[in-house]
This record gives C-alpha cells, structure tokens and sequence, in this order.
C-alpha cells in the first residue's frame, strides 16, 4: 500500500517577485518541512504538485546512490530545500 503524505505550505511573495513557499510534510512519524523558491503566481495545486514532483526527484537519487551509479538523477537544486524535524 502507497501512503501519500500529508503537505501543508504557506506562501509568501517577495520583492523580486518570486513566490517563497514553506511547506509542511507529515508521513506517519516523519515529518519533514522545506522551502521551496518558484517564479511567478502559481495555483495551490500547481504548488502541491512542484513539491511532490521534486521529493521523488529526491527519492529517486537517492536510490541511485544506493546503487553506486554516481548521481545519475541527481543535480543541484537551490530553489529546494528540505529538512527533518
């Protein structure tokens, strides 16, 4: 069974015009928060949508370096920045 995690965010728009988007996740007993930097006037789920899609982004490279193939997915992301609580 797939668990989707829950994900709160607040927003904030910034002088230069860009979106600052706190977000909240809370799977089980993990629970993570992050920041995440996008441009322009996105919708809620547009929002929702960006997170989930860069978590697996995350997810995926970390599998790959489990596997020893040297970041194949990987890339830095400075618009994204997640944490455990």
């Amino acid at each position: 069974m797939i668990e989707t995690p829950t994900i709160r965010f607040e927003s904030k728009k910034l002088d230069s015009g860009n979106l600052q988007i706190k977000f909240f996740i809370q799977k089980d007993d993990h629970s993570k928060y992050g920041y995440l930097l996008l441009s322009g006037s996105p919708s809620e789920e547009e929002i929702t949508n960006e997170i989930k899609k860069r978590l697996d982004l995350r997810r995926r490279s970390g599998m790959d370096l489990l596997r020893f193939s040297f970041k194949q997915h990987w890339k830095d992301d400075y618009q994204f920045f997640l944490y455990s609580s």
